[in-house]
């Protein structure tokens, strides 16, 4: 095998492992919110159009999943700093709960898949959730969140978003 052979055959392995994983968690929410309410709290608040471009999804999808979690107070709508004509989308302190719960269950959910890796194997994941984290701009802290460099300039947001957990998932729904 080459090594673009190995990427892909990684990256189709935690594709599959997540969708796996989402499945067991049985929540009913689409994946695309979890995605999303990622997205804010990695990167901050976000005008709409520029969300769905990072969540790679139409603007009026996103303008509808928007508005679903609008509806449930998982996210709101806010003046851009910079040009009050502007609105943004942010998480709320309730959406970044949610969050935390859901990558909770996911965890739970992904641990019997993963249960019987050996030591080396293990060694082996965590190698390559590091350099491969690292190559898109994610640092790892210690505490399962990864921080994009946007994260050190964007204290605005800090209480918007919390230090989660879920580095499988995250690989996922943010990527």
């Amino acid at each position: 095998m080459t090594r673009d052979d190995d990427l892909q055959t990684l990256l189709l392995a935690v594709h599959a492992l997540t969708r796996i994983a989402a499945l067991d968690t049985k929540n009913e929410a689409p994946a695309a919110q979890w995605r999303t309410l990622t997205l804010l709290r990695d990167h901050g608040p976000q005008r709409l159009g520029d969300l769905a471009t990072l969540s790679r999804v139409t603007q009026p999808g996103m303008t509808r999943l928007v508005h679903q979690m609008d509806a449930a107070g998982l996210v709101e709508r806010r003046r851009h700093p910079d040009d009050s004509r502007v609105s943004v989308i942010a998480a709320t302190a309730k959406g970044i709960a949610a969050l935390a719960g859901w990558y909770e269950q996911f965890r739970t959910a992904l641990a019997p898949h993963v249960a019987d890796l050996s030591q080396s194997e293990w060694d082996a994941v965590s190698l390559a959730a590091s350099a491969l984290s690292l190559r898109v701009g994610m640092t790892p802290t210690g505490t399962g969140h990864h921080e994009t460099p946007d994260d050190e300039d964007d204290a605005d947001t800090t209480d918007d978003r919390g230090a989660l957990a879920g580095d499988a998932e995250e690989q996922e729904v943010v990527r």
